[in-house]
């Protein structure tokens, strides 16, 4: 398989943060970036040579998308599976909509990383308010209900702290098809990211603990202590085997709990990640990087930290408007994403600090 020469063109579905990061990362290494999304403009167009809007159903302007482009890969995981097929007899698309299928339904996501050997909390598909009942009577409260699909960040969620919070959980997610997880034990959150090439090469970054606040990221450090520290490897092995599954080409991204019993297998993410943001100055080849090496069949640089130990903060909602301060400390590395109104809980950015 030859690579794709710099020069060439990388196509990117969806025009976000991740597309920016992606964009920027691809042209340091001499490419240029054609975006696809739905919306008229995005953070990424603000760095990207072209943008075109177009509906995910749109099978002739995906088409036309495609011909424009020399590979293609997505920023975020809910791009529609017939999308990627409607691209895929004109252009490559890397990672593949195998990838895609998997994550982007919860119930199929868990069966899927217990198949590979994970470790998953106890489980039970919701496909009506009569089941949630048979669920909860099997697991037992307390629990969570999440949208098998369209959920991140908290979203789509609900929490039971007893049977008795059945009906407003089934309400708060809309009536939709779920599935309920039990409650595991753990002390820690982490993230294992690991860029695989086209010839089946790995490479995992050191993994992160992850803090998080109403749901969403708040803060990654490296290296992890504690439970994560003795976990790390089994969690990388369980993320390896699951891109060598889905034959995955770029970079994937896995949560997990540390558990008393091992890494507990929590959600993964087909693409870049807010958890590998810190790669970017703390690491020697970024996620970014890797990503657009891989999907263009380059080589993968070396994933090694840059400093003895690093910390990423997202800046959500107002935080951005700091920027004054955050930029008087010389020793933190400021990165503003281009949005236009902070909401609360919205990523408008992040700060990265080295420690040698």
């Amino acid at each position: 398989m030859s690579p794709v020469p710099p020069g060439a063109t990388i196509g990117i579905l969806g025009g976000g943060q991740l597309g920016r990061m992606l964009a920027m990362a691809a042209a340091d290494l001499g490419y240029r970036s054609h975006i696809y999304a739905p919306e008229p403009s995005g953070p990424a167009g603000d760095v990207s040579a072209r943008w075109t809007q177009g509906a995910w159903d749109d099978g002739a302007a995906l088409a036309d998308f495609a011909r424009t482009v020399d590979v293609v890969t997505y920023e975020f995981e809910n791009v529609p599976v017939d999308a990627v097929m409607t691209i895929v007899p004109h252009c490559p698309v890397r990672p593949g909509a195998k990838a895609l299928e998997v994550a982007q339904d919860r119930l199929t996501e868990k069966q899927f990383a217990r198949d590979h050997g994970a470790l998953t909390a106890p489980f039970a598909p919701v496909d009506s308010r009569a089941a949630l009942d048979e669920a909860l009577a099997a697991l037992r409260a307390p629990a969570i209900l999440k949208t098998r699909r369209f959920g991140y960040d908290g979203k789509g969620q609900a929490r039971l702290a007893t049977a008795g919070d059945a009906a407003a959980a089934w309400q708060a997610i809309g009536n939709r098809p779920a599935i309920l997880e039990g409650f595991v034990r753990f002390d820690q959150e982490f993230s294992v990211l690991v860029a695989r090439s086209t010839d089946g090469a790995t490479r995992p970054w050191d993994v992160p603990q992850n803090r998080h606040e109403a749901g969403i990221l708040a803060q990654s450090t490296v290296p992890a202590d504690g439970r994560i520290a003795e976990q790390a490897d089994a969690a990388i092995a369980i993320a390896t085997r699951l891109a060598a599954a889905l034959d995955y080409v770029g970079v994937l991204a896995v949560e997990f709990f540390a558990g008393p019993d091992g890494p507990v297998f929590n959600e993964m993410a087909p693409r870049v990640h807010n958890s590998g943001h810190w790669t970017i100055e703390g690491a020697i080849t970024s996620q970014f990087e890797n990503h657009i090496r891989a999907v263009c069949g380059l080589p993968l640089g070396s994933t090694a930290l840059a400093a003895r130990r690093v910390e990423m903060r997202n800046l959500l909602g107002e935080d951005a408007a700091d920027w004054p301060a955050l930029l008087a400390d010389p020793a933190l590395h400021l990165h503003l994403y281009g949005k236009g109104a902070a909401r609360p809980g919205r990523k408008m950015g992040h700060t990265t600090r080295l420690f040698f």
